[in-house]
């Protein structure tokens, strides 16, 4: 039979979220925020991280946060106000999903770690500080020369799955090798 990916349980986020709230890396919070948004948003690997397929991954411009019924401008909104927004929705624009330009919106999940309202604020908010256009993906990376990176799902997010489930061990009832990227829109 073909190997089918397993579902992450919602321990092995928190595992990762955890670990990044605790790093100075950059790449490790970006890597567990995108993670959290996938997660929550049901996201193929392709709309959130680059795969060179036929997806392209969610940018600055596709995310909104709201206070309440309020919108919070990227432009002008401070960081503060940014980090307690309470709503956070997605543009679908060129993904997959089949709908041009629907919005789809979450609300806090009442945890900062595991959020996708927090984890959205925490990429724009760092976007925004390296003076990103509003086209760049989330996913997007600034290294100390000012190149930009991308994080990509068969190395970075993959490899942070894989290593928090051999963290966690065999109470899961899976092997590392039984999860990618592509186990957090199953485990949604």
């Amino acid at each position: 039979p073909p190997h089918r990916v397993k579902p992450v349980p919602i321990q092995v986020i928190r595992r990762i979220a955890t670990l990044a709230a605790l790093s100075a890396l950059e790449s490790t919070k970006a890597v567990s925020d995108m993670i959290v948004l996938a997660f929550f948003f049901l996201l193929r690997p392709g709309e959130y991280v680059d795969t060179n397929s036929e997806s392209t991954p969610f940018t600055l411009a596709d995310v909104s946060l709201y206070i309440g019924d309020t919108y919070l401008s990227p432009a002008t909104a401070t960081d503060q106000q940014l980090l307690s927004a309470t709503r956070v929705t997605l543009t679908f624009t060129t993904q997959k999903n089949g709908v041009r330009g629907e919005v789809i919106g979450l609300g806090c999940s009442g945890d900062l770690l595991e959020c996708p309202v927090k984890a959205a604020a925490r990429r724009v908010v760092y976007l925004r500080h390296n003076n990103a256009p509003q086209g760049t993906p989330l996913a997007r990376l600034f290294t100390q020369s000012e190149e930009l990176t991308i994080i990509k799902p068969s190395s970075a997010i993959t490899r942070t799955i894989q290593q928090a489930v051999r963290t966690i061990g065999f109470d899961l009832g899976f092997l590392p090798k039984d999860v990618t990227a592509r186990s957090l829109r199953a485990a949604g």
